[in-house]
């Protein structure tokens, strides 16, 4: 589903970070990893990944401070950043969207699985799921 894509999954919970990361490797993926914002703009800008799974509530740098900084960067406007987080909350899902995400999805109202056909929809629309 995802042969040979690089996906970028940003979260500072070490084990959603790995259960995303195989789940996604197992779609056939080249998975990058960051653990918080600043490292996530620098592989972002780096590597130039097809799609972004980014978490709001992390240190240094949160979600949002990344949304905006790629966003507004030429090089890294055009890549489709989906938004996982803890966080249900309205004014938090229109600030996303207001900043450009693809999507924004609250980590306990859907399954991992879902969230790997969400980013499927968004970079490879044509294909189904394995």
């Amino acid at each position: 589903m995802f042969e040979n894509k690089s996906i970028l999954i940003v979260d500072d919970d070490p084990s959603l970070l790995d259960m995303y990361v195989e789940r996604i490797k197992a779609e056939g993926a080249i998975v990058l990893e960051a653990n918080n914002g600043e490292q996530a703009i620098k592989v972002a800008k780096e590597e130039h990944p097809q799609i972004i799974l980014l978490d709001i509530m992390m240190p240094k740098t949160n979600g949002f401070e990344v949304l905006k900084d790629l966003k507004s960067d030429p090089d890294t406007a055009e890549i489709p950043i989906v938004i996982l987080t803890a966080l249900a909350d309205d004014q938090k899902r229109r600030q996303a969207f207001t900043l450009g995400a693809a999507d924004f999805i609250v980590k306990s109202e859907i399954l991992p699985i879902d969230v790997v056909e969400k980013m499927r929809k968004i970079i490879a629309p044509d294909t189904e799921l394995k």
